[in-house]
């Protein structure tokens, strides 16, 4: 594969990804129910400077405003036929931000899960799910970007359908997984399993790791998970800015950008390529963690215990891979010995 993310990976030991998107856009005035995606034609202003945002920050790749950008999500705002139009849209407004930063900046195509539950446990067919995820990636990569980068998922089956929407749009992509139970996904994937089902697959990602999820020391120790299982492709995390607190009617994250300059250089040390934020990350906590990147040099991996007391405990005694009560710690060590 050749495209602008490729050939960054090759020249560049870490890119900084971009941070939240809906929290910046609620922060804009988007209200609780609204469809995002809507606002790339009523409002094209407020993404193009949620876009500037992140590059102005420091941030390589910036997602576009897509997440929720396919049939059966936008169906629930009466706009379900208007998915590859609004998917396009928000890709034309990044490519202009992109081509315009002055230094090179990639377009990932944000594609969220369909928001419905895949069959043999829920209704959505595999030949349905995999043509929405083409109509959303075709519209991406008809809006000029660079790449289509999955996230959020929960689901191996929903992960390989988009596989296939993917291929069939032509784009090369990117995939991320919330590990936000127990250490294991909503449908009960592990670390480790995610590793498994990259290696598996026909049309594989560029890039594959973990999002979103209960905190930024969670997905770390899920990085680990991902490191011990020896992947042959570079890993993503995505940490949200702390842990949400409900406050005058708004939920607000508590991470500040000192913390998550903290969580970059962890990331990358635990052997993260590619970091950002998700959930209540904003532009100066992605300042930070660019600073912190270039600046802080490069060290071992560290110990959960390191990670605890830099960024909280973890919401669960162990990472979802069964008997962990000495585990965690062995592979972290392990992890130490060979950097």
């Amino acid at each position: 594969m050749t495209n602008l993310l490729s050939k960054m990976l090759e020249t560049h030991d870490t890119l900084l990804a971009d941070g939240a998107t809906g929290t910046n856009l609620f922060n804009m005035g988007l209200m609780s129910g609204d469809a995002p995606e809507m606002w790339n034609e009523e409002h094209p202003d407020r993404i193009t400077t949620l876009y500037r945002g992140a590059v102005d920050a420091g941030s390589d790749i910036f997602l576009t405003n897509s997440f929720g950008a396919n049939a059966s999500r936008l169906k629930l705002h009466g706009a379900a036929k208007r998915a590859h139009a609004l998917s396009r849209i928000s890709a034309e407004i990044a490519r202009e931000v992109a081509d315009t930063a002055g230094r090179p900046i990639v377009v990932a195509g944000s594609v969220g899960p369909t928001g419905e539950i895949m069959e043999p446990v829920g209704p959505l067919s595999h030949a349905v799910a995999v043509e929405m995820f083409h109509e959303t990636a075709d519209g991406l990569k008809a809006g000029g970007a660079d790449v289509g980068w999955l996230e959020t998922i929960s689901a191996p089956e929903e992960y390989r359908a988009a596989a296939e929407g993917f291929a069939l749009a032509g784009l090369d992509w990117c995939g991320t997984m919330s590990f936000d139970t127990a250490g294991r996904t909503m449908m009960g994937l592990t670390s480790s399993g995610l590793v498994e089902l990259v290696q598996e697959l026909e049309n594989a990602p560029m890039a594959f790791g973990a999002n979103c999820g209960t905190g930024s020391s969670d997905l770390l120790r899920t990085i680990l998970g991902f490191v011990a299982a020896n992947p042959t492709r570079p890993i993503i995390a995505k940490g949200n800015a702390g842990i949400p607190k409900y406050h005058d009617g708004h939920i607000h994250y508590d991470g500040t950008p000192e913390l998550m300059a903290d969580y970059a250089v962890m990331a990358r040390n635990c052997g993260a390529r590619i970091i950002g934020g998700c959930c209540g990350t904003m532009p100066d906590h992605l300042r930070a963690m660019r600073e912190a990147l270039d600046t802080r040099p490069k060290g071992d991996a560290p110990l959960l215990e390191e990670i605890v007391a830099k960024l909280g405990a973890f919401s669960s005694e162990n990472d979802g891979t069964g008997d962990q009560s000495d585990a965690p710690q062995r592979r972290s060590r392990n992890r130490r010995s060979r950097t």
